[in-house]
């Protein structure tokens, strides 16, 4: 069968699933920063042409979770120190705003979405299950989006989210757990009672805990000694 008549079959995969299954590898670690991506393995893969896998995986450079090296390939995006920083610094920006917009609007129907969510987190948790604790610890801040109704900011926290799957996956400080959904229950009970502030500073509270968790410290220079070098 030719890669062409591949894309073609019914059950083939369109670009953007293919996009939203590596995105979820990201989101759960099962794909660590540094991954190279070889087209041909992801093609044969999907069942897919390389063609497909291509468009989809420079949907995600687009967006920074993945980084294309020239005449090396595309590789699973390893944010440094400084890079780390500026996605929390975003995020507290741009969830606390997102929060002010929900107060006072959201649905019953929304909070038990949310609460769902949470309580699945938990449970994920309670089973030792890393990867789903992960992606639905991720999800939380995403569904906060999508009830918003704004597809924009959707997919803007699902690019931050990811990027933050990866800063944790260089820099998780081992047996830490990077994102305590009690934390979340606080949120989802000032949501629910329509106090924007509350639910603001928990949410800068809560970023704040996990950025607090991860080394990211900078490394310092050492300084060379060049009577040791040259002498």
């Amino acid at each position: 069968m030719s890669k062409t008549n591949k894309d073609e079959n019914e059950g083939a995969a369109s670009v953007e699933e293919i996009s939203e299954r590596v995105l979820g590898a990201v989101w759960e670690h099962r794909l660590p920063p540094g991954t190279k991506l070889v087209e041909e393995k992801l093609a044969a893969v999907f069942g897919v042409s390389r063609t497909k896998i291509r468009l989809a995986l420079a949907r995600l450079s687009h967006d920074g979770i993945l980084t294309v090296e020239p005449n090396r390939g595309t590789f699973v995006s390893s944010p440094t120190v400084a890079q780390a920083r500026q996605v929390f610094d975003a995020r507290r920006v741009v969830e606390v705003a997102l929060l002010n917009q929900l107060c006072g609007q959201i649905t019953r129907e929304q909070i038990a979405r949310l609460r769902k969510n949470i309580a699945l987190e938990a449970d994920a948790r309670a089973r030792s299950d890393r990867r789903a604790t992960i992606r639905l610890s991720g999800q939380f801040h995403v569904l906060l989006a999508e009830v918003g109704q704004n597809p924009y900011l959707e997919k803007y926290m699902r690019e931050l989210c990811a990027l933050t799957c990866l800063v944790i996956a260089l820099y998780d400080a081992p047996g830490t757990p990077a994102c305590p959904h009690e934390e979340h229950v606080g949120i989802v009970d000032a949501l629910e009672r329509g106090d924007a502030k509350a639910a603001g500073a928990l949410m800068v509270e809560h970023l704040d805990h996990v950025e607090r968790t991860l080394r990211l410290e900078m490394p310092q220079e050492a300084e060379i000694d060049f009577d040791a070098v040259f002498g």
